[in-house]
């Protein structure tokens, strides 16, 4: 994109999908600033990347959670033993929906 080729159309279609009202101070002030992150980009599309291997995490973190692994837990009796109310083995709650 070449300087200065986002248009105030394209900005005002934007604000309207981002439901943003702006005044006319603002869509001036937002076309120079949208035109000069998409010039940007641009400068950015033309740097050789080839030679790179992907980058999907850079921060180097591992997953800190402990491993999943299965062992003993509640029977069905045990995990309703403390509901208010149950109803044919399972929990019985208010209804939130109306008809």
């Amino acid at each position: 994109m070449l300087k200065g080729s986002l248009d105030l159309k394209t900005l005002r279609h934007v604000a309207r999908l981002a439901r943003l009202s702006l005044t006319p101070q603002e869509e001036k002030l937002f076309l120079s600033q949208l035109s000069s992150v998409l010039d940007y980009f641009e400068i950015l599309k033309k740097v050789n990347t080839n030679k790179l291997n992907p980058t999907y995490q850079v921060t180097d973190l591992e997953n800190v959670f402990r491993s999943d692994q299965p062992r003993p837990s509640l029977n069905s009796k045990q995990a309703l033993s403390t509901a208010n109310s149950t109803r044919s083995g399972y929990l019985k709650v208010p209804k939130i929906f109306k008809k």
